[in-house]
């Protein structure tokens, strides 16, 4: 498999907005990603996942090692990403439609177009029949179909998604992750996902990247490997090889915030 994002030798430190004392964030994080896959990124609370994610998204400089998307260094914002956040990051003033059309305005692409592909991301998410409604009229779980439809309409090499499923009920959780996996499937896009919940990495990735506590560290590499075809929630809960995957998640993890509390 070709790699699509490769990180080397990545450290991290910031200043503590109270302290100004450096803190350590990242160190020596080597990884690769490759060309249409899912990969979970899960580590405990403060381990740099989310500070990873702004450095891949451009939105944090860094000094220390490289990242590049198809062999090219990153260092800002580019097309080639795009990024789901927690929050429901669409703009008020705007009709679903107008939201995930966006992106396709700035690229000044012609409005036929711009319709066509937004009609298809719009069918994509599920979200026929709400293209006039704005985000105050609509469920948290629509809001993230929304965002995640933005992102896809303006078509980046990479999705970087910082734990987009959290605020929402579990019934809701539960339906957008087997969402996610559909379009995965019909897109093949490559995606990173940051998540505090280990059975949605093992559910959704196809490795999953768990990280040590602060610094955090690439502590291991779990393999999750079920066709994506087979994952729903009605049959995977009784899967070996998910159970066996979630379970060495947990333990990593488990052991990390055992470290962490001493």
């Amino acid at each position: 498999m070709t790699a699509k994002l490769v990180v080397q030798g990545l450290s991290h430190h910031y200043p503590d907005e109270y302290t100004g004392v450096s803190v350590h964030a990242l160190d020596d994080i080597n990884l690769e990603v490759n060309d249409g896959e899912f990969v979970a990124i899960v580590g405990p609370s403060g381990c740099g996942k989310t500070t990873l994610l702004n450095i891949l998204a451009g939105l944090l400089r860094y000094r220390e090692g490289n990242a590049t998307v198809d062999g090219k260094k990153i260092d800002g914002p580019g097309p080639d990403r795009g990024v789901v956040f927690q929050e429901h990051a669409i703009l008020p003033w705007r009709t679903v439609a107008g939201n995930i059309g966006h992106g396709l305005e700035l690229q000044k692409i012609p409005r036929q177009e711009r319709q066509d592909r937004v009609a298809e991301y719009i069918e994509l998410v599920g979200l026929v029949g709400f293209e006039d409604r704005y985000p105050h009229e609509l469920s948290g779980g629509m809001k993230q179909r929304c965002a995640v439809a933005r992102t896809l309409c303006a078509d980046p090499e990479i999705m970087l998604m910082d734990e987009p499923f959290a605020a929402v009920d579990a019934q809701t959780r539960i339906t957008l992750q087997e969402e996610l996996i559909r379009i995965a499937i019909a897109t093949k896009k490559t995606i990173l996902f940051i998540t505090h919940a280990v059975d949605e990495a093992a559910f959704l990735g196809d490795r999953c990247f768990v990280f040590s506590r602060r610094p955090g560290r690439l502590r291991e590499t779990v393999h999750i490997n079920i066709p994506r075809a087979e994952r729903n929630w009605g049959d995977i809960a009784a899967n070996p090889e998910f159970v066996r995957a979630r379970d060495r998640i947990l333990a990593l993890v488990r052991e990390e915030v055992i470290a962490d509390d001493r």
